[in-house]
């Protein structure tokens, strides 16, 4: 059996009680860095071995495939939040439910649901990008494919490159953006800032150097019209376009 655990993306209290349940009970935990989740175990007393799963490695795809079909259970996580999710394990996973191999995600800590949850945007629809591609001419193509179905954008970005990504924004898309930079969230020097394109720049500008990790959220303009083809159609009653 392979359990998907999330861990906690800034603050070790994030994690769940099923969490550290399961991480008691698996045969082993394959992980991204051990030294990252034996600290992890290690503050909750727990000893388990792990093993560094490499998405990228087919032998240590195998290895852990081969671990599983020998009737071992096993705990998938990352570094923080969920594996999977702009992290590795969704190969493992396939895998493992394509030779009949049990698999159980457990919910918890989630920077992407935070994000929406704390930015005062829409989300009872939105539309998650992960980490975009660095080509100006992609990241501009996906950026108009997800405007134009005028919800909200979620991605991730790098501190180093946040200041650049605002700016190509603002020259393609115009000063009608809505911008939340929710940065280093869960820990202790966790900031949300934000509002129209501009504004948001100014003061991403006036902070200096931009340290820690980003979730941006985007929100084009209103179409004309959009808020009475929501009531037509359901709009934020009818849960059926919310993401993963």
């Amino acid at each position: 059996m392979l359990l998907i655990i999330p861990t906690p993306i800034g603050n070790l209290k994030d994690i769940t009680l099923r969490a550290l349940e399961a991480l008691k009970e698996v045969d082993a935990v394959f992980c991204e860095d051990t030294r990252r989740t034996a600290q992890l175990l290690n503050h909750f007393g727990i000893q388990k071995k792990l093993f560094r799963y490499n998405e990228h490695d087919e032998r240590s795809v195998a290895g852990a495939m081969a671990f599983l079909r020998g009737g071992k259970s096993a705990a998938l996580v990352t570094d923080g939040g969920s594996p999977c999710i702009s992290d590795p394990g969704r190969k493992l996973v396939a895998l493992a439910r394509s030779t009949g191999i049990k698999v159980s995600a457990l919910p918890g800590p989630s920077a992407v649901i935070a994000a929406a949850a704390g930015s005062g945007l829409p989300s009872d629809s939105f539309i998650f990008l992960g980490f975009l591609p660095r080509s100006r001419g992609k990241i501009i193509k996906a950026l108009a494919a997800s405007f134009s179905l005028n919800k909200t954008v979620i991605l991730f970005e790098s501190p180093h490159r946040l200041k650049k990504f605002l700016a190509l924004a603002r020259e393609e898309f115009g000063p009608g953006l809505t911008v939340i930079v929710a940065r280093e969230i869960s820990k202790i020097y966790e900031e949300w800032t934000g509002g129209p394109i501009d504004e948001t720049i100014a003061k991403i500008e006036a902070a200096g150097e931009v340290k820690g990790e980003i979730v941006l959220l985007l929100r084009p303009p209103e179409k004309a019209g959009a808020e009475q083809e929501d009531e037509e159609t359901g709009g934020a009653d009818d849960g059926r376009d919310l993401l993963p």
